[in-house]
């Protein structure tokens, strides 16, 4: 199938059959597409040369990793088992511990442990006066009650945030970013941000956008 200069505006494709190439929930940008059905690099097919997506993808993931050795023994061991899930979640629990190991190796030489980042980005990002509640921070940060704690004691020795009285409940105390808080905090996004950034650099443009798309229906249907 093809297609000669047809316009197609912002839109989502749920499943649909592009050049021998299925796309599922691909966001396509407004764009014009005459000769070869584009976008950048490969996701539609070049009508000239025949490669695009599939050809790619299936070089750049044909090194077999650690999940592929998890899911060929359980079908040794296991057959009657479908581990086929564990191809996703499996990656993606891989995935998550080692984004924080990075996380925390460009933290480090600033001080900060991610959990500390976490927080100081929470209350900076909420805008002035820079300020939340224990309770606030926690629904934000997804830490227990006593990690809370220990984190703000923690940033608070360190003069960070200061510990103030919260205005809607004296009875309890609110956390506030400190000049030196906003400064550290200020500087450590900006580490953040690169390294996340440096982090997704094998996957291109396209792929992060649809990647995000997938992660965010799959976390919305786990009930985040």
């Amino acid at each position: 199938m093809y297609l000669d200069a047809m316009y197609l505006d912002a839109m989502y494709l749920d499943t649909v059959y592009l050049d021998a190439v299925y796309l599922d929930v691909v966001y396509l940008d407004i764009m014009y597409l005459d000769e070869k059905i584009l976008d950048d690099n490969n996701i539609f097919v070049d009508r000239a040369t025949g490669t695009g997506m599939a050809q790619n993808l299936e070089s750049q993931v044909s090194k077999p990793d650690r999940i592929d050795s998890l899911l060929a023994e359980w079908q040794l061991e296991r057959p009657e088992l479908d581990a086929a899930p564990m191809a996703v979640v499996g990656r993606l629990l891989s995935i998550g511990r080692q984004l924080e190991a990075r996380a925390n190796a460009v933290l480090k030489p600033l001080g900060l442990h991610y959990t500390d980042l976490d927080v100081l980005a929470t209350l900076r990002r909420g805008g002035r006066p820079y300020r939340r509640t224990p309770t606030e921070l926690r629904n934000t940060v997804m830490i227990t009650s006593g990690a809370m704690t220990a984190c703000l004691d923690r940033l608070e020795r360190t003069g960070l945030i200061a510990r103030v009285a919260d205005p809607q409940d004296r009875r309890s105390s609110a956390a506030e970013l400190t000049t030196a808080g906003q400064m550290l905090i200020d500087k450590a996004i900006a580490v953040r941000f690169k390294e996340a950034a440096n982090s997704l650099s094998v996957l291109s443009e396209s792929e992060r956008t649809r990647l995000a798309a997938l992660l965010k229906k799959l976390g919305q249907g786990l009930g985040g």
